[in-house]
């Protein structure tokens, strides 16, 4: 689309950070989303940190050469009409409709049902919904819980029908405020990743259980971040397709300290909106 970003400000080709990978013991990994009954640990599974390259997408690749459906992420500029991400009634009424109509425009999908979003502040501890970056490596939805989201949203008989179809599920990430200078997402090709790689995880809430993906390390893994996204930047991340013949099904992200972050840089402030697309 015409809004794609192609340009390439000046900066290293590549930096070395690690990224934060699960270490298989055969073990499921369980997070929870509060807090935990009586010695039950709030999250298991063990991470460790593996140093790898990672490209700076605005420089290595060819402009155009990552896309959605290829590597499984695209950076777009379109500046949002919302500024103010801290009323949660203009975040539905004014930004999910924005994002609808980004998503039809980049994907071609017919219909776009946007069911949930997650602002993220590395500034302050919070407690009103609002969280830290994410620092391991995941996928928000597995190739079980990617239909049951369709399920979980949707008349049961509707969602059946649909689900004969292709269906995809797309984050829409955009930083909120100011240039993001520290923790930045690091986005992993999804050519690079085989179906070994992945390890689903439980995600524990108080009513029900959803599943992602961790990641297990695999020198293969080809990883790409955007420095210095703006406001009127945002990336499409494709969490889950059923197409098949060559599209890409998921990707893998996560923040990631970045070495060549300034000392004094501000924390990451972000919003990331999940949506059903059915083509």
């Amino acid at each position: 689309m015409s809004d794609i970003v192609v340009d390439t400000p000046a900066s290293v080709t590549t930096i070395e950070a690690e990224l934060n990978y699960l270490e298989s013991n055969g073990e499921r990994p369980v997070s929870y989303q509060y807090e935990p009954p009586p010695g039950v640990p709030k999250r298991s599974g063990v991470y460790r940190a593996h140093r790898v390259t990672i490209s700076n997408a605005r420089i290595a690749p060819p402009p155009g050469a990552l896309s959605l459906d290829r590597n499984g992420f695209e950076l777009h500029r379109r500046a949002s009409a919302l500024s103010d991400f801290s009323d949660p009634a203009k975040i539905e009424s004014v930004y999910y409709r924005e994002a609808d109509a980004l998503l039809k425009e980049a994907t071609g999908a017919k219909r776009v049902v946007v069911f949930d979003h997650t602002l993220r502040d590395g500034r302050v501890d919070r407690h009103d919904g609002v969280r830290e970056p994410v620092k391991y490596i995941h996928n928000d939805q597995t190739f079980v819980s990617g239909p049951r989201r369709v399920r979980d949203h949707l008349p049961r008989d509707e969602a059946e029908q649909l689900l004969k179809g292709r269906v995809a599920i797309v984050n829409l990430w955009r930083p909120i405020g100011e240039t993001v200078q520290s923790s930045p997402l690091a986005l992993c090709d999804s050519r690079s990743i085989a179906l070994n790689d992945l390890v689903a995880s439980d995600l524990v809430y108080p009513d029900k259980v959803g599943e992602t993906y961790a990641l297990v390390f695999n020198p293969r893994h080809r990883w790409y971040y955007f420095p210095n996204m703006t406001p009127d930047e945002y990336l499409l991340l494709k969490i889950y397709d059923s197409a098949g013949d060559g599209i890409a099904r998921l990707t893998a992200h996560t923040a990631f300290d970045d070495p060549t972050s300034p000392a004094d840089a501000p924390l990451r402030r972000s919003i990331e909106l999940r949506a059903l697309l059915f083509f």
